[in-house]
């Protein structure tokens, strides 16, 4: 008798401390966390979910594998952190790859290298030099060697991601810092708006009838306009729209040039720098991305505020434009009749 009800009194004591425990537990979950798969991916979780997932695997063994992993990228999860919205390798354009970085033009020692569609050489990462993760963020930061035909890096970056929660209807802002330097001379960073910069890829199944484009203020050419403070896409997948938010800081190079026009979805900013030897650029970039339509322009102004440190009154208009869709091909003209040759 007296053993069960000691084994009672235990019973009501765990009962009171699973319910005490429970809520710090709960509130315990709220946090940011990693989990590494060591040499090909870091996920970046919030609350339990995947928000983001860096792919720095480097594999050799095969030239598939090879060019399928010349280049790091950042993954872009869903809101349920079920899959990736962003593009991997392969599909149309395969150097297309999540948020990712590089130039077609890359000037160095008298040469032309191209860091955009990998060829002759690869971004290679080295290391994580920092990683963090608490109740407000994750950041992480990768080092990535741009190598040239031999294997010896041209560009030395540090390519710094952090991550925090976003308003509704956003899910998740990343920021997006690059240092760039030049340890074996000086260098030249071109290209165009197509083929250079720091820029985002949804996935290759968007429906490409569906992709629109945001641009602060009225009647802005995506084609013209230069150093806009931020770019928006809505983009459809799977059933589902998605709006990503593109913003530039002001300590980027001037006459920064954007490409926010394509029907799969590819757009960013391209901006160009010339490195001395020995010296880095930085660059800096924010993306917000949000499940459904696009925020309104005040919400986008007030994180924009928040990431450059100004205090800029939301656009009075905004130019939304349906993505560039390709012409139709010509009808092809009938064949005319090969003329006989006359008989006698």
């Amino acid at each position: 008798m007296k053993s069960n009800a000691l084994g009672l009194i235990a019973c009501v004591a765990m009962g009171l401390c699973q319910a005490s425990i429970s809520p710090a537990t709960a509130e315990e979950s709220k946090t940011f966390a990693f989990k590494d798969e060591p040499g090909k991916a870091l996920d970046v979780l919030c609350d339990g979910k995947i928000v983001g997932r860096y792919m720095y695997a480097y594999d050799t063994s095969t030239p598939d594998k090879k060019n399928e992993t010349y280049k790091p990228y950042l993954h872009v999860f869903d809101a349920e952190g079920k899959a990736p919205i962003t593009k991997g390798p392969g599909g149309e354009f395969t150097h297309h790859r999540g948020i990712l970085i590089g130039w077609m033009k890359i000037g160095f020692n008298g040469k032309s290298y191209d860091r955009w569609h990998m060829k002759g050489g690869e971004q290679v990462h080295q290391k994580f030099s920092a990683q963090k993760a608490d109740a407000e963020q994750a950041t992480f930061t990768s080092t990535v060697n741009w190598n040239d035909e031999a294997g010896k890096p041209i560009i030395e970056e540090s390519r710094t991601m952090t991550f925090r929660r976003a308003p509704a209807p956003a899910y998740v802002m990343i920021d997006f810092s690059s240092t760039v330097k030049a340890p074996n001379g000086d260098i030249t960073l071109d290209g165009d708006p197509e083929h250079a910069g720091i820029q985002f890829r949804p996935a290759n199944e968007v429906d490409r009838a569906k992709t629109v484009y945001t641009l602060p203020g009225e009647k802005i050419d995506a084609h013209k306009d230069k150093d806009l403070p931020w770019i928006g896409e809505t983009f459809s997948l799977n059933g589902k729209s998605y709006s990503v938010v593109d913003f530039n800081h002001p300590g980027n190079p001037k006459g920064t040039k954007i490409s926010a026009y394509r029907n799969y979805g590819r757009f960013g900013m391209f901006p160009t720098a010339k490195i001395k030897a020995g010296e880095a650029v930085t660059f800096n970039y924010r993306f917000l991305v949000a499940e459904g339509e696009m925020p309104s322009a005040a919400v986008i102004q007030n994180i924009g505020n928040a990431f450059t440190g100004q205090s800029a009154a939301a656009p009075a208009a905004l130019t939304v434009k349906p993505a560039e869709q390709p012409a139709p091909p010509k009808a092809k003209e009938p064949k005319k009749d090969a003329k006989k040759p006359v008989t006698k």
